[in-house]
């Protein structure tokens, strides 16, 4: 169905158990080889229903580089994108966000997957809407990466719709290897461009 039309903040407001760094985490450091400012991030994976451009209904989000570790992104809501009639379904919407959270690696050159993602819904996402999404990381503490994001009708200073704080933990190149369905996994060893990606975060296929 579609997004809630109020927010759901937990009990007491501010960040949620588990999503709260430690009190020895660090400051995310952007790495010197991460994309310029305003730089397109461009998509990991072609079959990607976040950033893929061989999925005919996936969002094909448009990412960009940001000042420090932050990153933006806009996607248009689709018909295929619907939950209830007209309205974007929640979790496309929270696909949104989670794929932009996830882009954070690229500024900080690890490969990092979703560990914990917690979302408020603010308001319904019409079809046809452009949602504009900035996500920035807060903190890193070992192989752990938090981060924030949050979605806004029309740009940057829109009505805000939709946020997520989330957990990343950082993977080996094995975390996909040993349990992806072999043939995809062999298809995408076998994509000189797939092989490109796996040696931009110094790993090696």
């Amino acid at each position: 169905m579609s997004a809630a039309t109020t927010s759901a903040n937990p009990p007491g407001g501010g960040r949620r158990p588990g999503l709260v760094p430690p009190s020895d985490a660090g400051e995310p450091v952007r790495h010197p080889d991460a994309p310029a400012p305003g730089e397109v991030i461009g998509s990991h994976y072609d079959q990607c229903f976040g950033c893929g451009e061989g999925q005919p209904h996936g969002l094909h989000l448009a990412i960009r580089a940001g000042e420090g570790v932050s990153v933006t992104a806009e996607f248009t809501v689709q018909p295929a994108h619907q939950g209830a009639p007209g309205l974007a379904h929640g979790g496309v919407l929270v696909s949104a966000l989670d794929e932009t959270l996830g882009s954070l690696g690229w500024l900080l050159r690890v490969i990092a997957v979703t560990g914990r993602l917690e979302s408020d819904f603010v308001r319904p996402v019409p079809v046809g809407s452009l949602l504009h999404i900035s996500a920035r990381c807060t903190a890193v503490a070992g192989r752990k990466i938090y981060s924030t994001a949050e979605g806004r009708i029309g740009g940057p200073d829109g009505p805000l719709a939709v946020r997520a704080d989330a957990l990343f933990v950082e993977v080996k190149l094995e975390h996909f290897t040993d349990n992806g369905r072999p043939e995809e996994i062999r298809a995408a060893m076998a994509d000189p461009d797939q092989v490109k990606v796996a040696r931009a975060f110094e790993v090696n296929p």
